[in-house]
């Protein structure tokens, strides 16, 4: 193996995804803080916007950054912010604190999903390009999934699941010590440095822009799922907040072996295949939970759609980027501006269950992934067949 793709490399940076994995708790904290200070849906779903409105506000400025002081140092910066923002909620506990805590755990994160893709990809032979952002997407994956699992077991055996933010701020800078003490030859392109320029350039791309906004569809998806899982689950079929926030743990756990799938074959089943495969299998999910009269075989739809739904990210992303390598940092900013879509669409879901009730969820996540399904065709079948 070469090296520069070692895995005294990659292995630091695989960590930074599992740091990234941390501003997903902000799926299960908004069913504690919505019950422990009695707000609205509506109300509640404030907690997720304030965390992926940063996507829009820091992620150009961020790529341009990284093009100049560079990616790993990014990468850290980004952790450190991510461990600041974890310590907040241990030390005052209020709806207003927690706003300002997500708000800090969404700037850093907003840093580090612009940086440690890329990053990764400089470490990455470039057969494997796409199978190591999937294998990331699925170390990501498990932090995400154990995240609902240790606040639920917080809560029940010490009556605190706050302390999961002390843990998780120890780990983000333990993390970025690890990548610091690891020296990075990182890929410079042959060109001027970044500027806004050149991002809104991009713009004038067609391929771009569809990506793009298929980037804001996914992550609006994710978001409102995460964040809405377990109040479809309680209200649907009356079980307790604990038992429905379970729901949150399937679907990640679904991402995890989706993303474990995935990086095993990408490395043998062609990128286009792997893509139309993972759309069809989340609409059938979803129709499916939409139509279930039973808590079971919901647990298993969810399942279902969380594996088809693992892959789409990294493959739209490793496959934009592959498009126009030189350009890597801009379009990584504009991939990552576009997950701003994760303060769009739940604010719209916590709108739609006030006023329609639940079942409202699961029709807003369809529409997300009908724009996703011509994304893909226009991916697959305009572009790839060049």
């Amino acid at each position: 193996m070469n090296s520069k793709h070692s895995l005294k490399f990659t292995l630091p940076i695989f960590m930074s995804f599992y740091v990234m994995g941390f501003v997903d708790l902000v799926g299960v904290a908004t069913g504690y803080v919505k019950q422990d200070f009695g707000l609205s849906d509506s109300l509640a779903q404030l907690l997720p916007s304030i965390v992926f409105v940063w996507f829009a506000l820091f992620s150009i400025p961020t790529g341009i950054f990284q093009d100049r002081m560079g990616k790993r140092f990014t990468v850290n910066l980004a952790m450190i912010i991510t461990g600041i923002g974890m310590l907040l909620p241990i030390l005052s506990y209020s709806y207003l604190s927690t706003i300002l805590a997500f708000m800090i755990i969404g700037i850093g994160n907003t840093i580090l999903q612009v940086s440690a893709n890329p990053l990764l990809l400089d470490t990455s032979s470039d057969e494997n390009k796409a199978a190591n952002l999937s294998l990331s997407q699925f170390i990501k994956a498990i932090s995400s999934m154990l995240g609902p699992i240790i606040v639920a077991a917080l809560a029940r055996y010490t009556g605190n699941w706050r302390l999961v933010f002390p843990i998780y701020a120890a780990i983000s800078f333990l993390s970025a010590f690890w990548l610091y003490s690891v020296k990075i030859v990182e890929v410079k392109p042959d060109k001027e440095p970044a500027t806004l320029k050149t991002v809104f350039s991009l713009f004038k791309n067609p391929f771009i822009v569809t990506m793009i906004l298929a980037i804001f569809f996914i992550v609006g998806f994710d978001v409102s799922i995460n964040s809405n899982i377990a109040n479809f689950l309680k209200s649907k079929y009356a079980i307790s907040l604990e038992t429905a926030s379970l729901g949150i743990s399937v679907y990640f756990a679904s991402l995890m072996a989706g993303r474990f799938l995935g990086a095993i074959l990408l490395r043998k089943v062609s990128s286009k295949t792997f893509l139309n495969a993972s759309v069809v299998l989340t609409v059938l999910g979803l129709v499916g939970i939409l139509l279930s009269p039973v808590l079971g075989v919901t647990w298993v739809l969810i399942f279902i759609t969380g594996f088809g739904f693992s892959n789409i990210f990294p493959l739209i992303f490793a496959l934009t980027i592959e498009r126009k390598p030189e350009y890597a940092n801009e379009i990584s900013g504009l991939i990552i501006f576009a997950v701003c879509g994760g303060a769009v669409i739940p604010p719209i879901v916590g709108i739609l269950t006030d006023a329609l009730g639940v079942s409202s969820i699961i029709y807003v996540l369809l529409a997300c992934v009908v724009y996703v399904s011509y994304a893909t065709y226009y991916l697959t079948r305009k572009v790839l067949q060049r």
